[in-house]
């Protein structure tokens, strides 16, 4: 049995009220979907690569331990992996109302935390997968999931070979999840003391470090986030929208304003965010939104692991100011100083915290964490391959990524780059944002009004790539 950490569990703590905390995707690839049988074949071929993916969670009774991962006794692919098909006539906005509904669905607790559907029948020839993965399995950031055993590098990669023969093993009984609670309860403070022990000056030396990344930490809370339209309570109901852009254009940005990708990124972000604001009646003069932003801090050694190693940081969007260059030096200049101040030392502290405290603790913490004021949104950039994937000989076109929302925060923005491209992925609430399509369009123009405040030539995309919005 392989238990959970406090930052894992945390995120099955996350879950309530609509608030659903998996990550997930939606992939475009070019021709006709394959068949269902065929596709359900080659995923089974390659669970053993993954054999999370076959495993549930198991509670140790009276709340003794935070939950284990257990050999699923009744796994059956098909429940898993589902088909469906969109109207003959269909196209981006039916694909992006039925990713929005799936990703509305709470991922069932008694299962493997996964499910991927595939869409057909698309209007101009293509097709889709929706992907669902809970966050307690996977941390979004590391990319080690099930597509990792679907995509290829090539168009005629050879067929894996058959699975190897899976039986589960006999599912632990309350007494034994019982006592290996109790057991982990009372070893996990003597590891830690042993670690202590064995290397006091570097124990001593990191816990400076956290208690100055916890401070920082405090400083940033204390300052709390702006009320926004973003934080509301949200509902059981989800919207899905996206843009994607040219990575090149991005490129050329941070190198003629001197900074990264990830300032462009949250620059371009910040400035539809200011288009927004001025839609819902709000003047953005003065005001300085908050985005928390995942970071990993997954070591080389644990390339290849499930499970979350990730941390945050707390950035500034700085929407009162008009021109896109000088937030793009802002956000520059203030991404370094909280690079600097050491949040993310001191957000791995807490999830350190996390793995020594009982599960009630942990479970009242994540509530109340749910409901913070700490940011207004979420905005995570993950880097992705700059080569074509494919998948069963067909090439993988779009990837559009979706991060979860908690309680109070109605809007998530999660960016993929993939051959070139960066794709963003924005999920809101049904009810909060009904102006979600709108938003993307803004974000759009925002691209392109900070690459002409740089000097830089925005390529015109092929009508396959081009955003389109609903009214």
């Amino acid at each position: 049995m392989t238990r959970l950490t406090g930052l894992d569990a945390s995120f099955l703590a996350f879950e309530a009220a609509g608030a659903h905390m998996h990550v997930g995707s939606v992939l475009v690839f070019e021709g006709p979907a394959p068949d269902y049988e065929a596709f359900k074949d080659r995923i089974e071929r390659g669970l053993h690569s993954v054999p999370r993916y076959r495993q549930r969670l198991a509670f140790p009774p009276l709340g003794a331990a935070r939950p284990v991962w257990v050999d699923d006794p009744h796994f059956n692919v098909g429940y898993h992996v589902r088909h469906t098909a969109l109207p003959g006539a269909a196209g981006d906005e039916e694909l992006r109302a039925l990713a929005g509904r799936l990703f509305a669905q709470q991922l069932d607790r008694d299962k493997p935390l996964w499910e991927i559907w595939l869409v057909d029948t698309m209007g101009d020839g293509r097709f889709a997968l929706i992907c669902k993965t809970h966050h307690a399995l996977v941390d979004g950031i590391s990319g080690v999931d099930i597509l990792s055993v679907l995509l290829d590098l090539t168009p005629d990669a050879d067929e894996p070979p058959p699975a190897p023969p899976w039986s589960p093993r006999p599912l632990p009984s309350g007494a034994e999840l019982l006592a290996d609670g109790v057991i982990e309860r009372v070893t996990a403070p003597i590891r830690f003391l042993r670690g202590v022990l064995a290397a006091p000056d570097r124990a001593g030396a990191e816990a400076g470090r956290s208690v100055a990344g916890l401070a920082s930490m405090l400083a940033a809370g204390v300052a709390g986030a702006p009320p926004s339209p973003l934080n509301v309570r949200i509902g059981p109901h989800r919207r899905f929208a996206w843009v994607s852009a040219d990575l090149a254009t991005f490129k050329a940005v941070k190198d003629a304003l001197g900074g990264t990708i990830n300032d462009a990124v949250l620059t371009v972000v910040t400035g539809a965010l200011r288009c927004f604001l001025v839609r819902r009646g709000r003047d953005p003069e003065g005001v300085e939104l908050k985005a928390m932003v995942p970071i990993s801090v997954r070591a080389d050694a644990e390339r290849g692991a499930l499970g979350n190693r990730v941390a945050a940081m707390y950035a500034p969007l700085p929407v009162g100011l008009a021109d896109p260059c000088s937030r793009f030096r802002y956000i520059h200049a203030a991404m370094a100083g909280l690079k600097e101040s050491g949040q993310a030392v001191g957000a791995q502290a807490i999830t350190r915290l996390a793995d020594a405290a009982a599960p009630t603790v942990l479970s009242q913490a994540a509530r109340l964490q749910s409901r913070q004021r700490w940011f207004n949104l979420t905005v995570t950039n993950v880097p992705g391959p700059q080569l074509p994937l494919f998948m069963m000989g067909r090439r993988l076109q779009a990837f559009y990524p979706k991060v979860p929302l908690v309680l109070n925060t109605a809007l998530g923005v999660a960016i993929m780059s993939y051959d070139g491209q960066l794709f963003f992925g924005l999920l809101g609430d049904y009810d909060a944002l009904t102006d979600l399509d709108a938003l993307a369009s803004d974000l759009d123009c925002a691209i392109r009004e900070l690459a002409a405040g740089a000097g830089v030539h925005v390529p015109e995309r092929s009508a396959e790539r081009a955003p389109v919005h609903t009214p």
